[in-house]
């Protein structure tokens, strides 16, 4: 790990290790739990690790190794159905109770001190959400990394499957807890399959050839596109946010699959008074914990350590930390989003993007959509290796993807916060998804993608309809001589399951329409202009 990793602190102390501890869940199952722990006298602060992915590589080393050799006891837990624990894995319904009953098994092992903190990625990141919606007294600090709060919008997007990130979740919940070999050999399965999967006519049951067997939790939360749906009760953990008393630290990256949770969750955190941190680098989900541990260990140990070993001399002065793109610089800000200005650029019958508003709502452009022949998804943020930022100039030539430039800048233009697009668009089939995308444009023409988001349009007849879509939120600096594009399609596949065209469910659709899709002048990209200096 240490000539892997280039920064990494010191270590404190060796680290001992009791594996394979049973503690009971909450009806009884046995959760299989490894203990790591500093080999010193003394009190220590315990972490709970609580994960669906097993407790091999690489949780043992980042999580059991690392911190225990910094002075914590550490409970590295299998959730139950994984990991050799008892019962059965069901996406979300049981990690609150479970957290709870390990909470109160801690409470009789001798060498816990009273003083608990979590920390972890992804799911690990829900496990400590759950047990958080009812804290209990010796939660004193927690630390999210690249979490998940919020199931329904990791797998949908207004109504659209995302389907890669479904397919990755049923690989990784299926087979990484079993070990890294299993896990491997799945994955690979799953590229060798891929595209069978994802052109699949209909979509549901499709993904079982490549993982191996029908996985049920999969199956459900494919075909429940509503998030009012009774399915999804009890499965986001946002209100844990909403009252928590508990320090949280948040960290994502740009191109974080869960990056907009990361954000809801500091909004809610910080309108409800909890003292919280916030830190944004330059990753994708996978590479904040891996070129980016560095900087992703030295955060969380720094909150950890001042909150459970009143050590807060490692935090930072600013509650903020961001990476800012384009500039490849760091910044520390008081608050997020910054002060700024929300200021329209327009699309232009000639693709050009202004400053000047409309005074009509005629068409501006069009283009058709074929389902058979979809837009394909590029970069951004997602669970898999193709994640991150890509020269768009290979889809932007496509036939299917219209693009709107401004002139070369002669200042630099700083864009911080939320980007949203205002769509006014019209269909010829009444059935239509529109994703959209900002991208930054350099001198040699090279297209890179910033930051996007789909939403899902109904339309009647040639009557124009508004949908405003939110695009993620960006700290990127567009540089003299740069451009400002914005791009819009029908959709990104496999990212999100193609439209059929035709009101049907995507997972049930048999028959495709092609549809063409107008763009009117009345549709804006909204960015915001820094206020201040950077």
């Amino acid at each position: 790990m240490r000539a892997t990793w280039r920064g990494l602190p010191a270590k404190r102390h060796e680290a001992g290790w009791e594996p394979g501890l049973t503690v009971p869940a909450a009806d009884g199952s046995p959760l299989i739990t490894d203990h790591y722990f500093p080999r010193a006298e003394g009190d220590f602060p315990t972490l709970l690790v609580r994960s669906p992915y097993g407790r091999g590589l690489p949780w043992s080393p980042q999580y059991g190794l690392l911190f225990a050799e910094q002075g914590f006891h550490v409970v590295l837990q299998s959730c139950r159905g994984t990991g050799g624990s008892g019962g059965a894995f069901d996406l979300w319904r049981n990690e609150a109770a479970d957290g709870q009953a390990t909470v109160s098994w801690l409470r009789e092992q001798p060498w816990f001190n009273g003083t608990l903190g979590t920390v972890g990625p992804s799911y690990l990141g829900y496990t400590q959400w759950a047990l958080a919606l009812d804290p209990p007294p010796e939660l004193k600090a927690m630390v999210v990394q690249v979490g998940l709060h919020d199931p329904y919008a990791l797998f949908h997007t207004d109504g659209a499957l995302r389907l890669e990130n479904a397919l990755a979740v049923g690989t990784g919940m299926t087979y990484q807890h079993q070990g890294m070999g299993p896990f491997l050999k799945a994955t690979l399965r799953l590229q060798r399959r891929l595209r069978d999967v994802i052109t699949a006519r209909p979509l549901r049951g499709a993904y079982v050839s490549a993982l191996g067997g029908e996985v049920p939790w999969l199956d459900a939360v494919m075909t429940h596109p509503d998030p009012k749906d009774t399915f999804w009760r009890g499965a986001s953990s946002a209100e844990s946010a909403e009252r928590l008393r508990v320090p949280t630290a948040l960290i994502t990256g740009w191109h974080d699959a869960l990056v907009d949770q990361t954000f809801e969750q500091y909004e809610r955190l910080r309108r409800g008074g909890c003292e919280s941190a916030l830190l944004v680098g330059p990753w994708t989900h996978t590479s904040a914990l891996q070129q980016g541990w560095p900087e992703v260990f030295a955060e969380s140990l720094a909150w950890l350590r001042a909150h459970l070993c009143a050590d807060p001399a490692g935090l930072r002065p600013t509650a903020v930390r961001v990476h800012i793109g384009g500039e490849s610089a760091w910044r520390d800000l008081d608050e997020w989003p910054p002060a700024a200005a929300a200021a329209p650029w327009c699309p232009t019958p000639d693709g050009h993007l202004t400053r000047q508003a409309p005074t009509d709502s005629a068409p501006v452009a069009s283009f058709r959509y074929d389902p058979a022949d979809p837009t394909p998804s590029l970069g951004g943020p997602l669970l898999s290796r193709t994640a991150g930022a890509r020269d768009n100039s290979t889809l932007e030539a496509r036939d299917d993807v219209l693009t709107f430039t401004g002139p070369p800048l002669t200042e630099p233009l700083d864009i911080l916060g939320p980007v949203s697009a205002r769509l006014s668009v019209s269909t010829d089939t009444g059935h239509a998804d529109v994703f959209t995308r900002l991208c930054d444009v350099d001198p040699q023409g090279r297209s890179v993608n910033i930051c996007d988001g789909l939403g899902r349009l109904r339309t009647t007849e040639d009557v124009p309809s508004q949908v405003t879509v939110a695009m993620s939120t960006t700290a990127h600096r567009f540089a003299v001589g740069h451009r400002i594009r914005w791009q819009i399609s029908g959709g990104a596949h496999p990212r999100y399951a193609r439209n059929p065209g035709t009101g049907e469910p995507p997972v049930d659709a048999t028959t495709f329409a092609p549809v063409r899709i107008t763009l009117h002048t009345d549709s804006a990209l909204t960015l915001p202009h820094s206020s201040g200096p950077m």
